[in-house]
């Protein structure tokens, strides 16, 4: 008689789960213009614009100075993240596997494996790129340099007036370590120890630390500062469905989607710092006016150059325009030009700008 094949296998009651994290971004950038995009794509800002100080004179007119147009910038937030899941859990399937595959369970360990993930890589990497200082540095921080070198970009974002509260230190696992192992760490009160070596959420010169994964952590980039109020992520819809026995299938059909995008907002951005790795910004255009006419270039062969006329930052305003060698952008006494570039591949420059003498 011939051995017998008995083709029903007995399964664990649980799933091999992978490792997950919560998400590490939600709350470091600010929520007070989530409802606007209720039933839009897009929405615009606009920035109000300041004036300069005068010198009062005593006598003859204009005494509090020549008037100037109080002008707006405007910015536009559209969002461009419209993604989705599906997939299905047959019934026989589901019941031969011990109903391992339960469709409330499958969902929250998308969510939590995929969805979240997805929307913490693409939320830094959007904020490192539009952040309103690039500073690269000569080489990867060490336990000999690293503090300073954070500290150096703690004082950029005190130098642009950026709230010392409510700022985060976006900082890989690696780079932690040496952080950790820096002498100004190691011979730190026993307080400052305790607290920096929580694990996951510390404190380093007053900014909470979040360790990320290196594959979170955009390419190029050492860390990030993050200051709450400069940074923007809305969601317009996040929408989960089960379905049970649709038309065509016996068992479930999950769908989920959700609707999203991240960004900087021009008026703060200087309250994001992103330290990235040397030769990987495009250089900053130079502006020179002669005769009204404005030549703006960049020493990055190739790049992209985009300007402002109305003294808004090229880098945020939906008034910028693509700077064309052949048609020179003309200005008015007294006008400032404002330029950026910006190539594939690279970081974009900081903002070089030129007045109309």
């Amino acid at each position: 008689m011939g051995n017998t094949v008995n083709l029903a296998t007995k399964y664990a009651g649980a799933v091999q789960e992978r490792f997950y994290q919560d998400s590490v971004t939600q709350d470091s950038f600010a929520k007070d213009l989530d409802m606007e995009f209720t039933g839009v794509r897009s929405v615009k800002v606009y920035e109000v614009d300041t004036v300069p100080l005068n010198d009062y004179s005593r006598s003859g007119q204009n005494r509090y100075g020549t008037p100037q147009e109080l002008t707006d910038n405007l910015q536009e937030y559209l969002m461009t993240q419209d993604k989705a899941f599906t997939y299905t859990i047959d019934k026989g399937n589901s019941r031969e596997q011990f109903n391992v595959k339960q469709a409330g369970v499958s969902l929250k360990r998308q969510m939590r494996e995929v969805v979240t993930p997805y929307i913490d890589r693409y939320r830094l990497k959007v904020w490192a790129e539009k952040a309103g200082c690039i500073q690269e540095l000569d080489a990867a921080p060490t336990k000999a340099n690293i503090a300073e070198t954070i500290l150096n970009g703690t004082t950029a974002l005190d130098d642009a007036m950026a709230p010392a509260e409510g700022r985060t230190l976006y900082i890989t696992s690696r780079l932690y370590q040496q952080l950790k192992l820096c002498s100004e760490f190691v011979n730190a009160d026993r307080l400052h120890e305790k607290v920096l070596t929580k694990g996951v959420v510390g404190q380093f010169d007053g900014m909470a630390v979040k360790k990320v994964p290196a594959s979170f952590m955009p390419p190029r980039v050492y860390f990030l500062i993050v200051s709450k109020g400069a940074a923007i992520s809305p969601v317009k819809l996040n929408e989960y469905k089960i379905h049970a026995d649709p038309p065509g299938i016996s068992g479930d059909l999950v769908e989920g989607r959700v609707i999203f995008d991240a960004f900087v907002r021009g008026a703060k951005a200087d309250g994001i710092y992103a330290a990235v790795e040397s030769g990987t910004a495009a250089k900053t255009p130079t502006v020179t006016i002669s005769g009204h006419a404005a030549t703006i270039a960049s020493a990055t062969t190739g790049a992209v150059i985009r300007y402002t006329l109305d003294g808004s930052d090229p880098r945020y305003s939906a008034t910028a325009a693509v700077y064309d060698a052949a048609a020179k952008p003309v200005t008015e006494a007294g006008g400032t030009v404002r330029a950026y570039a910006v190539k594939e591949g690279l970081f974009p420059s900081a903002v070089g700008e030129g007045t109309d003498a």
